[in-house]
């Protein structure tokens, strides 16, 4: 089950690409000749009972890429004319050239939300087709996927960040995690935690540069903003992120954290001798006690973020994927029948986050971002033993639902790494304030990334 893990960080390391040239003519379907108008970008359903054709579906391999291919069966018994090859690709590296190109283009791709933005000129607007479901998709999903009133993007999984503890070590420290409120509180418990046991930096700290700007746009999705607005213009230098920052370097200032790469051999050692206890990350961290946390495998619970303050939204998103239709691809339509299935059929989606041979309790890094299939009452998996026995379902669409509304990944954002998450990293060194983070990574991004552009 390593090449999960190793999976998931390839999801993660999202390597921004520039935005594209202007679109080449597209030969997909259904698409008026002449200019590339509004109406020309938006893709149409096919027409007919009986569907048939063959398309192409591009997405990485690892065990996604098998669950996805164990629906396949089931959505030809509802659509038999249509032939899928699946195929496993390095999307990262093929498909900018090859949508430059024009050549052996895809039907549909599985893309990281970070980088539909810089790739747009080349992918059908589904705002016709996704038209009966906007209204019960989740709000975040919908944003990231939305450029200049298009939306580019089938919404795929929602990433709620969570409170991930150990239970078991908080529990002989005599720390109530139920007390838990605010990031104040969590400071007070850490205090407490490390009084208990001395030595311990009971909070994570995200040493990775470009996992540390990916934590800090989960905590300020909290707050309602992020790096960019929607038009793409920088907004980083604001008193959410300064509170933000001054949390972070709280914990720095106080030794309250440790330091570590997300799940690297020392951050799990520090996670299984009881010194770190607190991770506030993404759902798919729930994969570390399941398949790498041996030790402390049953001790893990899972709880809704601190709020920024009393009474405050207890959830932001981290990270996330959508299904894109390239305009070159030849039967797009199709491909469009196929991610509609997946992700808005119960027969589709109980296949992928249901129990199945890939996952045997089911897909529990993430939840759906359709709200019927993240139904409460409803589970698409069970009690997880690995976090004793929790129901991380119930607590993972709770959060997912005070998600507040996002915005488009700029296609610059990843390039923002060499700024911002390199200065967070010197603030966690402290060489820098949370003032100095700020004003001069707006400075840096600004200069040599947006108003590059």
């Amino acid at each position: 089950m390593q090449r999960h893990h190793l999976r998931r960080r390839a999801l993660l390391a999202t390597a921004g690409l520039a935005a594209a040239a202007p679109a080449l003519a597209a030969c997909g379907p259904d698409i008026t000749s002449g200019e590339d108008t509004d109406e020309s970008r938006l893709l149409k359903a096919p027409g007919g009972d009986r569907p048939e054709g063959e398309i192409t579906i591009w997405d990485r391999s690892g065990d996604l890429f098998e669950v996805f291919e164990g629906v396949i069966a089931d959505f030809n018994a509802a659509y038999p004319g249509i032939k899928v090859h699946h195929v496993a690709v390095d999307i990262d590296a093929k498909l900018q050239n090859t949508l430059i190109t024009g050549t052996d283009v895809p039907d549909g791709v599985f893309l990281d939300d970070a980088k539909i933005g810089g790739l747009a000129d080349y992918l059908w607007d589904l705002s016709d087709v996704l038209a009966p479901y906007v209204a019960d998709i989740a709000p975040q999903k919908l944003d990231v996927n939305t450029i200049d009133g298009g939306i580019f993007g089938v919404p795929f999984d929602l990433d709620p960040g969570l409170l991930f503890y150990n239970a078991t070590a908080l529990d002989a420290a005599g720390v109530d995690v139920a007390a838990i409120e605010t990031y104040e509180d969590l400071l007070a418990a850490a205090r407490a935690y490390q009084a208990a046991v001395p030595g311990s930096g009971p909070i994570h700290l995200e040493q990775s540069a470009f996992l540390g700007q990916l934590q800090l746009e989960m905590y300020a999705n909290q707050l309602g903003t992020s790096i960019a607005d929607a038009e793409g213009r920088l907004r980083l230098d604001t008193p959410e992120f300064a509170q933000i920052l001054g949390f972070l370097d709280t914990v720095r200032r106080e030794g309250l954290g440790t330091r570590a790469e997300y799940l690297t051999p020392t951050d799990i050692a520090e996670l299984e001798n009881g010194n770190q206890v607190f991770y506030p990350w993404a759902i798919w961290f729930s994969f570390a006690p399941q398949q790498l946390l041996t030790e402390t495998k049953g001790d893990w619970r899972a709880t809704a973020l601190p709020a920024w303050e009393a009474g405050g939204v207890r959830s932001g998103a981290m990270g996330g994927s959508s299904f894109v239709l390239p305009k070159d691809g030849a039967n797009a339509d199709l491909a469009w029948l196929f991610y509609e299935f997946l992700m808005f059929d119960p027969a589709g989606y109980t296949a992928v986050w249901g129990p199945g041979e890939i996952y045997p309790e089911g897909l529990t890094t993430s939840i759906p971002s359709y709200l019927p299939a993240s139904d409460p009452a409803e589970p698409l998996f069970g009690p997880i033993e690995a976090l004793g026995g929790q129901d991380l379902w119930a607590v993972a669409t709770e959060a997912g639902a005070e998600i507040p509304g996002g915005t488009p990944t700029p296609a610059w954002w990843a390039g923002a790494v060499d700024y911002l998450g390199n200065d967070l990293q010197r603030m966690l060194d402290g060489d820098l304030t949370p003032d100095e983070v700020l004003t001069q990574s707006t400075e840096a991004i600004q200069t040599n990334l947006v108003d590059r552009q």
